[in-house]
């Protein structure tokens, strides 16, 4: 089974309409990286270098059971990017240095209905 293609650059979609189609179904690759960037004892964060470079990537601790970690782990730049381009991430406040900003990464909110406000009206008895 060969893997999907993906764009070559993603596009940043800051608004979706009800019109737009739905999101494509999650794969494998994709689930994983959001359970990474779900886990609470896991910060992600993408490092955006002076030359435009992106790198995302997390902290990996130390496991004493299988004596691997205590080391910083890239995840895939590309699918990462798809993933913030429809909207499933999202970025934190900027931490703007002179060679490079990063940025935290988080699960965007989403809602599963729309939300109407709820009025208060007074019945005349």
């Amino acid at each position: 089974m060969q893997p999907v293609p993906r764009p070559a650059q993603a596009v940043v979609l800051h608004y979706r309409s009800r019109a737009v189609a739905p999101l494509r179904p999650l794969d494998a690759e994709d689930a994983e990286l959001l359970r990474i960037i779900s886990d609470p004892c896991t910060p992600v964060f993408l490092t955006v270098h002076a030359g435009g470079r992106r790198r995302y990537s997390y902290w990996q601790p130390f496991d004493a059971h299988t004596g691997r970690g205590s080391c910083y782990v890239a995840l895939p730049t590309e699918a990462c990017d798809i993933l913030r381009s429809t909207g499933r991430i999202t970025l934190g406040e900027p931490l703007v240095e002179p060679s490079r900003t990063i940025y935290r990464i988080r699960l965007a909110d989403t809602l599963t209905a729309p939300q109407r406000p709820v009025r208060a009206t007074a019945h005349a008895a």
